[in-house]
């Protein structure tokens, strides 16, 4: 077992910038899109993903110092530190059977493609920790390695039946015909933003009011375009953290407006690289099943990182920083403190701002009770991520200390959480496979 775990780790360990497009190059292969094709298409996707996790790591690099002066600021003195994803990741991959998790996911893939339960194939093995997350959170509670499993296994289920659920929004929303985004980072919170959305939908008034990207653009002219857009919010999250570099105060806010900016503005072009390489794969999976299988068609299952191109989900996803800082203050019960996962907030309301139909308002109203609820789910599976953490011989302290970097704040921190796996699909799981 440690042999395969060893052997997981050292694939995984190239990333999802040469994982994927050598998955791409496979699986167009099999669809019959040819060598040249598929190579190519494998080859420019992997360039797309580079890019964006080049704008992201932008956005992460230059939003962190200035959450963590927003919450200095506000003197809480919370005990559960925001590790990160990429943090709590390798402690999902140190759970004994994570490795396991992707032959498993796999295959039932593949059975549920077979027996018409599925349209999607979830071709994102590099966030396949999420499910691995799942398991290693029940083993936490329960210290049973197959009641975490059968989470595990059931978790990537409901990813796959939300992903064709919500693929139509996707499709309609980006323009992404053929995509799908089994990602539990954007759909944990599906079952209860639906119901939401039709609530809003039946609010008088509310549901009149409609502020995209193409509203404020027509509105405000240039101060609406995009990259306007996000130099204005940067410029006002720089304000609202004050002094929190060796710059002055000045420096630092043009510093992160422009930053700010010049994400909104490079990151449709690098999703647009991404998509240049996706057309021609999903072109021969729509030929290669009207081919074999007449009347069906297959969603490819992708990162929910290529929906950040989308000018509302970015500034939806900044505007949200400020308000889950002001929410960690205020929500009874929170005691975690919101670090390194502030800047993967775009992720958690995507499909939000998808369902709204880019309507800013509604995605913040939704997006802010969906934050709240975030915070209370990370509280709560702290004591779990943590116990994992200490059992597979990780030092939490150093997990802390590096997500505290930079953190003037006085905090005595005794336990580790995270934002991206707090959502209510993982958080119900965990509970209910705690029982046993």
């Amino acid at each position: 077992m440690q042999a395969f775990q060893s052997a997981v780790q050292f694939i995984l360990g190239f990333g999802v910038s040469v994982i994927l497009p050598l998955i791409i190059f496979i699986f167009g292969l099999a669809m019959g899109a040819g060598f040249n094709r598929s190579l190519r298409s494998g080859i420019t996707i992997g360039i797309g993903f580079i890019g964006i996790n080049l704008v992201i790591g932008l956005l992460t690099g230059s939003l962190a110092p200035a959450a963590k002066a927003m919450m200095a600021k506000l003197g809480l003195n919370l005990t559960i530190v925001d590790i990160g994803w990429p943090a709590m990741s390798a402690v999902s991959w140190a759970w004994t059977f994570a490795g396991l998790m992707i032959p498993i996911v796999l295959v039932i893939n593949f059975i549920m493609i077979a027996l018409k339960l599925t349209k999607t194939m979830d071709i994102d093995i590099w966030n396949y920790w999420q499910f691995a997350f799942i398991g290693a959170a029940v083993y936490g509670t329960s210290q049973s390695h197959v009641w975490g499993i059968a989470a595990g296994i059931i978790g990537a289920i409901i990813a796959l039946l939300l992903a064709d659920y919500t693929q139509k929004y996707i499709e309609k929303y980006f323009n992404m015909p053929g995509i799908s985004f089994p990602h539990l980072t954007a759909l944990g919170f599906m079952p209860l933003v639906i119901p939401l959305n039709w609530i809003l939908d039946h609010v008088p008034g509310l549901n009149k009011l409609h502020v995209d990207p193409e509203t404020i653009r027509k509105r405000f002219g240039l101060f609406g375009e995009p990259m306007l857009l996000g130099i204005i919010i940067g410029a006002i999250i720089g304000i609202l953290a004050g002094k929190y570099s060796d710059q002055n105060p000045v420096q630092s806010t043009l510093i992160l407006a422009l930053n700010m900016g010049a994400v909104m503005f490079i990151m449709p072009k690098m999703v647009a690289i991404l998509m240049e390489g996706l057309i021609p794969i999903s072109e021969a999976a729509r030929e290669f099943m009207s081919r074999h299988f007449k009347g069906r068609e297959i969603y490819i299952g992708l990162d929910a990182a290529v929906s950040l191109g989308e000018p509302s989900v970015i500034a939806v996803g900044l505007i949200m920083v400020p308000i889950t800082i002001a929410l960690a203050f205020i929500i009874p019960g929170n005691r975690l403190l919101p670090l390194a996962d502030l800047a993967v907030i775009p992720f958690i309301v995507c499909l939000i701002t998808a369902m709204s139909k880019g309507n800013i308002i509604r995605s913040l109203i939704v997006s802010t009770i969906v934050m709240a609820l975030v915070l209370v789910f990370a509280t709560n599976l702290a004591p779990a991520e943590t116990y994992v953490a200490n059992a597979m011989g990780i030092n939490v302290a150093n997990f802390t200390s590096e997500a505290m970097q930079g953190y003037t704040g006085n905090v005595t921190a005794t336990e580790i959480g995270n934002l991206d796996r707090a959502n209510l699909i993982t958080w119900v799981l965990v509970k209910l496979f705690s029982i046993f």
